[in-house]
């Protein structure tokens, strides 16, 4: 499962509104203080960065897709699409996208079409590129 922005903000909310009875102080506050604090700074990343990177990741997508679509039967005009930048939109859209590009590449293996396999493996690389969150150096103990 991979949790939503708007899901892990209100797990921070939820975390850190109601003191914890006195066993949880100490370590124990710092640690549940540290992960809130890691997890806020992710969700500002995410927010930052997130629609952006669900528009290019969408289109990249769609265009190997229609590249293929005419040697693979894909119906383009069937692949999903929206006018909404919200997560949630841009989020159902590329999940459409992403299981016709996993079959696009389940039948590109099977025939052997070595050059559209390689360029399916660079576009999995960008999409991960796109969706990178960065931790800062933290402290050992």
């Amino acid at each position: 499962m991979t949790p939503s922005l708007p899901d892990v903000l209100v797990g921070n909310f939820l975390c850190m509104m109601d003191p914890g009875p006195p066993e949880q102080q100490g370590e124990f506050m710092a640690g549940k203080v540290a992960i809130v604090a890691i997890l806020s700074l992710l969700a500002a990343q995410e927010t930052e960065r997130g629609v952006a990177a669900r528009v290019a990741e969408n289109i990249a997508i769609r265009a190997v897709l229609n590249e293929a679509a005419a040697d693979f039967g894909l119906d383009a005009a069937g692949f999903p699409s929206t006018e909404g930048l919200t997560f949630s939109a841009l989020d159902r859209v590329n999940a459409g996208l992403r299981t016709a590009l996993i079959g696009l590449h389940e039948a590109v293996e099977a025939r052997g079409d070595t050059a559209r396999h390689h360029a399916i493996l660079r576009l999995y690389a960008k999409m991960a590129e796109l969706r990178r969150l960065d931790l800062p150096p933290l402290p050992g103990r």
